[in-house]
């Protein structure tokens, strides 16, 4: 698939057709030698959306179970989503592939390409939009956007006996950490797990999917309260939505209730060791990898917020499950290794931030919302257009100028929008796409980055914006909460910048680096581990020496 991919891109026409450069080429995999001899067997990597280095760090101690273990391996608390586009698609697009948004072409969870195919509609990460059928809200599910080969696909081009399985409860997660060349996808959408278009539903799937159903239809009662949560049992208004005294009770028939909770991770691990038994993962020829991502995290944070008491009971719960996932695959009597990082952190909602010492949380103005914007450049220009002129999907992010005005309108739409927004005083900075393409690639500790370099990172030609814009440090871009939607993430700022990685095998030395490091070190040092050559350049990140002894997994240091 991806040597199709390479082949289709060099043609100019496809390539302009889909917004991307025709020099955007996957690279070839080289002729593999065999595993290391002591390399593992099976790779777990496991992604919890959302969970911040601040969410580690406030709840390591909690942990008994799961969590406690991995924290036995080699512990980095300081891992880094360098770039700025700190979103889901991204985030996961990082972790097994060693590539920033910039080489990997995932830059948001949604762009625009308004002189391409679809005009002004929005084109999703996860999504092959060359498929008629597919549009961004119902996506035909596919890692086409994905540009550089994940280790599940490096594996297999290495190892033809190699299987690459990826599940989770979003589709982008599992295309994002499994890729094109994948064995076996999962994802939870209606009720149920869905796979790639043209598959059948596995049997475990099917199983899985039905208690779920049946749990959402009937409903389940609330999840205890851990004592140590019952400090931040107590209701905070956002808009018209009350939080942080749920205890994340399913009413009947509400399937994002089901989502939101910890019941959507325990579905997604038992899936996850369901397919690891059937397909007999860590015991063929060649290693396997499985990829899981739990949302629950993401889901409770966008809805609840981080710091209530909704958050305390899943930090509870994932350690719960992430214990469950762990022992299941230490029952296949397999040697395997594990990573556990997260695609992106978290801000809490602003009216808590206001009463927890950060009165400087605010909420964005309306005024930064595309329509708004769109209004205001028409008034500032006398440009007369029926349609809207400013492209978004929020009021941060990409900024697009529509091409369906002339070229000097153009020209006229993008400098007053630019004016308009180093304006705005919630704006920490705005940069055209001629200022981050002459920008080098950043290099050195990502904590030291200036936002231009963290926007560099995210930028990629022919589907970045016009215009990137950074709101200021605790501006929520949310400007009217309601209930399901009170806090989110995205900004460049090391609160949605800064996760845990930890890596664990029986008999890792244990050790705890405070230095930051990133998660596109993650493949690297995974490939090092495998035995898995990967010619210099392939990856934006490095290998980290994780035996915690006097040797080095590393060799060479590639």
């Amino acid at each position: 698939m991806r040597r199709q991919l390479a082949a289709l891109l060099a043609a100019p026409a496809l390539a302009l057709a889909v917004g991307l450069p025709a020099a955007a080429k996957p690279r070839e995999q080289p002729t593999a030698e065999p595993p290391a001899a002591d390399a593992p067997r099976l790779i777990v990597a496991i992604s919890v959306d959302q969970f911040s280095a601040d969410l580690f760090a406030q709840y390591r101690r909690r942990f008994t179970a799961g969590l406690a273990r991995l924290q036995e391996g080699a512990v980095f608390p300081s891992g880094f989503q360098s770039h700025a586009a700190t979103e889901t698609c991204p985030g996961h697009s990082t972790l097994l592939t060693g590539a920033r948004p910039a080489r990997s072409g995932i830059i948001a969870n949604t762009w625009f390409e308004p002189g391409g195919p679809r005009g002004n509609r929005p084109i999703y990460c996860a999504e092959d939009e060359r498929d008629p059928a597919s549009t961004a809200r119902e996506p035909v599910v596919s890692a086409w956007h994905l540009l550089v080969p994940t280790l599940g696909e490096r594996m297999k081009a290495a190892w033809r006996t190699s299987r690459n399985v990826a599940v989770s409860a979003k589709d982008r997660s599992v295309m994002m950490m499994g890729g094109q060349a994948i064995d076996a996808a999962y994802w939870w959408k209606g009720g149920g797990f869905m796979t790639l278009p043209g598959r059948k539903l596995a049997p475990e799937a099917a199983a899985i999917s039905a208690a779920g159903a049946a749990t959402i239809r009937s409903g389940a009662p609330a999840y205890p309260l851990p004592e140590w949560c019952a400090a931040r049992d107590r209701p905070v208004a956002a808009g018209k939505a009350s939080v942080g005294d749920g205890h994340l009770a399913l009413e009947p028939g509400v399937e994002r209730g089901f989502v939101a909770s910890p019941r959507a991770d325990a579905a997604v691990a038992d899936l996850a060791l369901a397919l690891a038994r059937s397909m007999k993962l860590g015991s063929g020829k060649a290693p396997d990898i499985l990829s899981v991502s739990f949302s629950a995290t993401d889901y409770i944070g966008h809805g609840y917020g981080t710091e209530g008491a909704e958050m305390c009971i899943q930090m509870a719960e994932l350690d719960r499950t992430v214990g469950h996932l762990l022992a299941g695959i230490d029952a296949l009597g397999v040697d395997y290794a594990v990573v556990l990082t997260a695609d992106h952190g978290g801000l809490d909602l602003t009216e808590r931030l206001d009463q927890q010492a950060l009165p400087a949380a605010t909420r964005a103005t309306a005024e930064l919302l595309p329509a708004r914007l769109s209004e205001a450049v028409k008034e500032r220009t006398g440009i007369a257009a029926a349609d809207a002129i400013v492209l978004a999907d929020g009021p941060a992010g990409d900024f697009y100028i529509s091409r369906a005005l002339p070229p000097e309108d153009q020209a006229r739409a993008k400098a007053a929008l630019l004016d308009i927004l180093k304006g705005q005083p919630q704006v920490a900075a705005v940069f055209t796409a001629e200022e981050l393409a002459a920008t080098p690639a950043p290099t050195g500790s990502p904590q030291d980055w200036s936002l231009l370099e963290r926007a560099r990172a995210s930028y990629f030609p022919g589907r970045s914006g016009d215009l990137v814009v950074l709101l200021g440090r605790a501006v929520m871009p949310i400007p009217d909460p309601g209930r399901g939607y009170v806090a989110t993430h995205g900004s460049p700022w090391d609160y949605d910048r800064r996760v845990p990685i930890l890596f664990w095998r029986r008999g890792l030395a244990g050790f705890e680096q405070p230095a930051p490091v990133e998660t596109v070190d993650i493949a690297p040092t995974l490939a090092a581990l495998l035995g898995l050559k990967v010619p210099a350049g392939e990856f934006d990140g490095r290998c980290l020496d994780i035996d915690g002894g006097a040797g080095d997994i590393c060799g060479d240091g590639t």
